[in-house]
């Protein structure tokens, strides 16, 4: 047997001897870290969708196809808005839940090919359906977060003549710099920059404190479960003033998207 073979026995021995508040961490870790690269993939996807939604119809003339429907301006950048809004974010959910299965059914199959027990190391310890109910949360969370720089990419989207990446992201870069030249304030700043800072969705204790913390850190989650579901504060959220500033603001750009896409003249 190699070093490396003898040192993997030993780890899956280890692992075997953890209660099971450090195994049921160790899931959702696995767990968070997974989430999170999809979490990335759809903040990527939204941006592009909005910013090519209005724009691309009018590059492609399929405007005038749509308004030769019975549907409104209103409602064509409605359905945009609630695409990004939910639509994508449980298409995304759907993804998440299905690669943490194959991936820990692939982690199990591992850890049995190697003797140990994937049911009392995996299985038994993972609290899929809370840590299943955190991820959507915060699939959901994050468009109303962000939804002022979705009502921008909108109304940029239908605007802008060409470029919309650019002209969406070249604002939101020069109008903190041309504040702090010409003006004593960061008000761009702190409205731009600021709102990727902190989320009231997420309490004091970061992800890693969770995993990689002491025995005082997991008092957090209670006296039996360590899930993700533990470290979201739902009501701080939703009590948030920045959240319904950031929602009138968005609403507010969209209103405009609206207003630019009905009175354009596409003919």
């Amino acid at each position: 047997m190699s070093a490396f073979d003898q040192v993997v026995d030993i780890a899956i021995l280890g692992s075997s001897n953890l209660g099971e508040r450090e195994r049921a961490a160790a899931v959702s870790g696995v767990i968070a870290a997974v989430s999170a690269l999809f979490i990335m993939a759809m903040a990527v996807l939204t941006i592009f969708y909005l910013l090519d939604s209005l724009y691309a119809e009018r590059r492609d003339r399929s405007i005038l196809f749509w308004r030769s429907l019975p549907v409104t301006d209103s409602e064509t950048v409605a359905s945009k808005l609630l695409t990004a809004l939910f639509v994508i974010p449980v298409i995304t959910f759907g993804v998440v839940v299905l690669t943490h299965l194959v991936v820990l059914a692939i982690s199990g199959i591992w850890i049995e090919s190697r003797g140990g027990d994937a049911v009392h190391l995996i299985w038994s310890a993972a609290p899929l359906a809370s840590n299943w109910l955190a991820t959507l949360i915060i699939l959901l969370a994050l468009p109303l977060w962000y939804l002022p720089f979705g009502g921008w990419f909108l109304f940029v989207s239908a605007w802008t003549k060409r470029s919309p990446f650019v002209m969406a992201i070249l604002p939101l870069l020069v109008l903190p710099m041309l504040e702090r030249i010409l003006l004593p304030t960061h008000l761009f700043r702190d409205a731009i920059f600021g709102r990727f800072s902190e989320m009231p969705l997420f309490r004091g204790n970061s992800g890693a404190g969770m995993m990689f913390g002491d025995a005082d850190e997991f008092r957090i989650a209670g006296d039996a479960d360590v899930t993700l579901l533990a470290f979201l504060d739902v009501p701080a959220f939703l009590a948030s003033q920045s959240l319904w500033i950031g929602l009138v603001v968005g609403l507010l750009f969209t209103a405009a998207a609206i207003y630019v896409r009905r009175y354009r003249d596409e003919s």
